[in-house]
C-alpha cells in the first residue's frame, strides 16, 4: 500500500535525512521525500500496520531533523 503524507521542512538537506531516516523504519519498503512538493510517499512492507509505521517514521524522523512535521 503506498500513502502520500504533507510534510513541513525547511531544506532540501533536511528533507533528503528525512528521507534516509524513513528509509530505515521497519514495515516501510520505500519512502521517497519530495522537498519542492512538500510530500513524502510511503510504500509500506505487506502486513505492516500502517498507523504503528508512521508513528515509527515520525520519531526517527525527529531524531535527524527536530523541527520537521509529517502530517498524517
Amino acid at each position: 500500500m503506498k500513502r502520500t503524507y504533507k510534510i513541513d521542512v525547511d531544506c532540501a538537506n533536511c528533507a533528503a535525512k528525512m528521507e534516509e531516516a524513513a528509509n530505515k523504519t521497519p514495515g516501510v519498503k520505500s519512502a521517497t521525500v519530495n522537498f519542492m512538493a512538500l510530500k513524502m510517499k510511503v510504500e509500506f512492507e505487506e502486513g505492516a500496520d500502517e498507523a504503528a509505521v508512521m508513528e515509527a517514521v515520525i520519531k526517527n524522523c525527529k531524531i535527524v531533523e527536530d523541527d520537521c512535521e509529517i502530517f498524517l
